[in-house]
């Protein structure tokens, strides 16, 4: 983004450690990816949006692959392939299998059960209520009383409240990324392993 400024650069440095490697401003630094030229436009917001992120991504209560299966789950339900493609590479390194990563996308919430389509053993009855939890916070935006005891029984106080933050945070950015047109430079395919992560030359930002 040719706009950069180092006001731009300065304010959003610092925030979250896996963006400050494009942020230097130094002749050798990769090249930006898409999002952070997205904040740049508005740097007073996306820095302390960055600083959120960052809380949430490297030093939140939740287990890192409970957070990338709430964040994939909101990806799909949101339509953002922006935000599937930069998930899918780090819900592979939290833990999640191909099969599972294809099944976020499709398991379908349906008379109070998680269905998964073609692939019935994906899930523990813990998976499918994080799954239930973002579907009925994207839907009716509150977790009914029931996960919510299921939940409670596997996740402490902060962590809970965690999971409604990601979910949300998640959604807003959804929000934004689809109506700016935000699109990966290639769509990773969950079924294969060759095209299984975002850009090569991109490490996945939120």
């Amino acid at each position: 983004m040719s706009e950069w400024t180092e006001e731009d650069r300065e304010l959003l440095r610092g925030n979250l450690a896996r963006a400050d490697r494009y942020l230097s401003g130094e002749a050798d630094a990769p090249p930006m990816p898409p999002i952070l030229g997205l904040f740049a436009r508005h740097s007073r917001l996306g820095a302390p949006w960055l600083a959120f992120s960052g809380k949430l991504l490297d030093d939140g209560a939740l287990d890192p692959r409970d957070r990338e299966l709430l964040i994939l789950r909101v990806g799909h339900r949101t339509g953002c392939r922006y935000q599937w493609a930069q998930h899918v590479g780090m819900a592979q390194a939290a833990g999640l299998t191909l099969e599972q990563i294809a099944a976020v996308a499709a398991a379908a919430v349906a008379a109070g059960s998680v269905a998964d389509a073609g692939a019935a053993d994906a899930w523990t009855d813990r998976d499918r209520d994080l799954l239930r939890a973002v579907d009925q916070l994207v839907d009716d935006h509150v977790i009914d009383d029931a996960t919510w005891a299921r939940l409670a029984t596997h996740l402490d106080e902060r962590q809970l409240l965690e999971l409604t933050f990601v979910v949300g945070s998640y959604v807003c950015l959804a929000m934004v990324l689809n109506s700016v047109g935000l699109e990966p430079a290639v769509l990773p395919d969950p079924d294969g392993e060759k095209n299984s992560r975002a850009v090569p030359d991109a490490a996945p930002i939120p």
